[in-house]
């Protein structure tokens, strides 16, 4: 390889990683924002320890018994439903912008009828966990 073809080569490799020093700088940032932010309460934060502050705090209240006690399954029930409800309409609109560029008037009927159905399909999931009473939170 020749010391020109070299050079070019070098020079076109040191342009392209330019085009990242941008994303270097952002990265630094916000590293040194989580590490001041994390760090600087220490450093500055007045410590006087007292019995009171060194109880456990549950809302307000004192605690009594083990803190390690089974849960209801509601809260885990609530908790998927709740995860099932929100992934699925969280990838709705990347969807719509990802297929926007599809939409003609020949399709638009069928984009309308497939959202219908994923529509369709979260309400009778809906529907078939409030017959089920996982929203009742407490059974009669």
């Amino acid at each position: 390889m020749s010391c020109e073809k070299f050079h070019d080569l070098r020079q076109r490799w040191i342009a392209s990683l330019n085009s990242y020093i941008p994303i270097l700088i952002y990265s630094f940032a916000v590293l040194g924002f989580a590490a001041v932010s994390l760090l600087l309460p220490h450093l500055v934060a007045p410590r006087k320890k007292t019995p009171i502050k060194d109880m456990p705090y549950e809302s307000g209240m004192d605690p009594v018994g083990d803190a390690r006690k089974p849960l209801d399954i509601k809260f885990y029930l609530i908790a998927i439903l709740f995860l099932l409800f929100d992934v699925e309409l969280l990838f709705l609109y990347p969807w719509a912008v990802a297929n926007r560029s599809i939409v003609t008037p020949e399709t638009k009927f069928g984009i309308l009828i497939a959202l219908l159905s994923l529509s369709g399909t979260l309400f009778l999931a809906y529907v078939y966990a409030w017959k089920k009473g996982v929203f009742q939170w407490r059974r009669k």
